[in-house]
């Protein structure tokens, strides 16, 4: 199993955003900036049903993210794996945290009528750093 360094967690506990690329239906990448954070070894981020990432996801599992340090854009990481959990336990709370991370905020304020909220767990199969 392959573990997200020490020295490179703060990309996902401070206010970095990830670039998440998804395989489209025709096998070309999508790419959506997204929030993120860990959950032991996995990383974890938040969509809503209905989004292309999330519909690529539930049909091909593999995906491609990374991050740059917003005070030195030369140190980065990539993570390539597979989604091992898709849940919508919890999400609504977790962008809510995730808002208050990124924003400042208590309440993420992209919440919209009818919304269902996932939470996608991704294990990492290569990790690639630099910086």
């Amino acid at each position: 199993m392959t573990t997200i360094p020490d020295e490179f967690k703060d990309l996902f506990t401070g206010k970095h955003f990830a670039h998440i690329a998804t395989i489209q239906p025709d096998g070309s990448p999508q790419v959506s900036p997204v929030w993120v954070a860990l959950e032991g070894d996995l990383v974890v981020f938040n969509s809503a049903e209905g989004r292309q990432k999330v519909k690529n996801l539930d049909r091909d599992t593999r995906v491609a993210l990374s991050i740059h340090d917003q005070e030195n854009p030369y140190r980065y990481i990539q993570v390539r794996g597979k989604v091992v959990e898709k849940t919508q336990e919890g999400a609504v709370q977790h962008i809510d945290q995730l808002a208050k991370r990124y924003l400042g905020l208590d309440e993420y304020p992209g919440h919209q009528p009818g919304d269902v909220r996932v939470i996608y767990k991704i294990q990492p199969e290569r990790v690639q750093t630099q910086g």
